[in-house]
């Protein structure tokens, strides 16, 4: 076995000649050769916390773009050697002791194989967070992860637990970088953690104070390799989770990874559903967000937490229901107050291209959740609104939509197809909804084939309607990203002028 195999085994393994517990920010960081891959803003902050303690680190990175140039500028002051370009990609110099690498580069990267065949550790950038925390005080971790909605419940997480009066922030995966939290000159309470499966993948030893899957469906498989592998790597969210492990009843995959995950003795297991609680679980008792897991007679009794239309419009949408029970259970796991959980739901805005209504024109609604990047989230999105017409199409990266189109096609009004996989959209809309109406944008241009598909769409829509970009698909083909896309949706919408509400 190699060391590199080892590592991900035991996290008390340290292969730097047993000298170093490189387990706090201030261990003897001095003079180890690291490696950071990328230049984001993850490898950048990686980079800057290490050179602050005399690491010697060289950053690589294939692309070169204005921003990466300012940053390697300012890491090249600070000591750094920087190399751009793949031919830098390929293999990590002599001596390199560890390589921290940004949480895109895939596991089958040529570099990351290299050094996994010369044994020499990865770590991603949480794990490097982690092993930053200082050694009394740090900050307890509440880390969240999921296929769908796990920037919204983080985000609900912090505006709770800033709610209680804690200095609390959301960060990892979403918000601030986890490297600039965990070394913030004023410290936080607590750190709400966003993680996605490719950082989950390169951390090692993180240990949260409560831990939470939302739900697992097919996603980033090109990624991963195989379904079974992005499967495992969400759960291990749950392992050494310390006071609370919080999983999806809903969604019987996340509790089976909870029964597989090895974590601190006295863990609780809490389960949250869309319905009636059992004890040890959050859910809805008629409208009332109900807590029947952290009180004291909760065979017996639950305290109301919040009402459904504390949630505000989006109360109608079961997935951001979902989200909200998540995010209370965590905060219940840490302590907050039943009143602390209602005001931090009420206070709380949802985040740019999640189900966003832009405009209502001519009593048609135009709602934006280009965030629905693959069919489970566009799923979710499609049972809060009906009719719709559905604004879909982009990179579906190897999805399947047929189950997406069966299960929504009596909610569709019509559907306009754009990007690159449109045709599989309109094969099984052919074939699960043919009496739906559908427009195929030909445009290629980002900016007129938004513009295309609102003129399809605006014509199909009737009084009551919903528009609903939901594209069920990655933006890349056509777009920076799901923003990018999402602020020429809306940019448009309001350009057409007349709004009614």
């Amino acid at each position: 076995m190699t060391d590199n195999e080892l590592w991900p085994l035991d996290p008390s393994y340290e292969p730097f000649g047993g000298e170093r517990d490189l387990t706090h920010r201030d261990a003897d960081w001095s003079g180890l050769s690291v490696l950071v891959v990328g230049l984001g803003v993850s490898g950048f902050a990686a980079a800057d916390a290490l050179l602050e303690r005399g690491a010697n680190v060289r950053v690589v990175s294939r692309d070169k773009t204005d921003v990466m140039a300012e940053r390697a500028q300012i890491l090249e002051v600070l000591g750094a050697e920087i190399a751009f370009g793949a031919e830098h990609m390929t293999s990590a110099p002599q001596g390199t002791q560890l390589v921290v690498t940004s949480p895109g580069v895939p596991p089958t990267d040529p570099l990351l194989t290299d050094a996994a065949d010369r044994g020499i550790p990865v770590w991603g950038e949480v794990e490097l967070a982690w092993r930053m925390r200082p050694r009394e005080g740090a900050a307890p971790w509440i880390t969240i992860t999921g296929t769908n909605g796990k920037t919204t419940a983080v985000t609900m997480l912090e505006s709770i637990l800033q709610a209680q009066g804690l200095r609390a922030v959301a960060a990892g995966n979403v918000g601030m970088p986890i490297m600039e939290a965990i070394l913030d000159p004023q410290p936080f309470d607590v750190i709400a953690v966003e993680l996605s499966t490719f950082q989950l993948h390169w951390s090692r030893s993180v240990s949260p104070f409560a831990s939470c899957l939302l739900n697992v469906a097919p996603d980033h498989v090109d990624w991963h390799g195989s379904f079974e592998e992005y499967r495992r790597q969400k759960g291990r969210v749950f392992e050494r989770t310390q006071a609370a492990c919080v999983y999806n009843v809903d969604d019987p995959t996340t509790e089976a990874l909870l029964e597989e995950a090895e974590v601190v003795e006295g863990c609780r297991a809490i389960g949250f559903t869309l319905g009636t609680p059992a004890p040890s679980m959050v859910g809805i008792v008629e409208d009332v967000l109900a807590d029947r897991a952290f009180v004291e007679e909760r065979r017996t009794s639950a305290a109301e937490l919040a009402v459904l239309r504390d949630l505000g419009p989006n109360a109608a949408a079961p997935h951001y229901v979902a989200d909200a029970l998540a995010a209370a259970a965590l905060a219940r796991s840490y302590g907050v107050s039943p009143a602390a959980v209602r005001k931090g739901l009420m206070d709380y805005s949802p985040q740019p291209h999640r189900m966003a209504l832009v405009a209502t024109l001519d009593g048609v609604r135009y709602v934006n959740d280009s965030k629905a990047t693959n069919p489970p989230a566009a799923a979710a999105s499609l049972t809060a609104y009906e009719p719709v017409v559905w604004i879909a199409g982009g990179l579906l990266k190897g999805a399947d939509v047929s189950e997406l189109v069966r299960d929504n096609a009596t909610r569709l009004r019509g559907a306009v197809l754009m990007g690159r996989d449109r045709d599989a959209i309109a094969r099984a809309l052919a074939e699960h909804a043919p009496d739906v109406p559908v427009a195929i944008v030909e445009e290629s241009e980002p900016e007129a084939a938004m513009t295309q598909a609102l003129e399809h769409a605006r014509g199909m829509a009737q009084s009551g309607d919903t528009v609903l970009l939901a594209p069920a698909a990655a933006s890349l083909d056509m777009y920076a990203s799901y923003g990018a896309r999402g602020d020429a949706f809306t940019r448009i919408v309001e350009s057409l002028g007349g709004a009614d509400a």
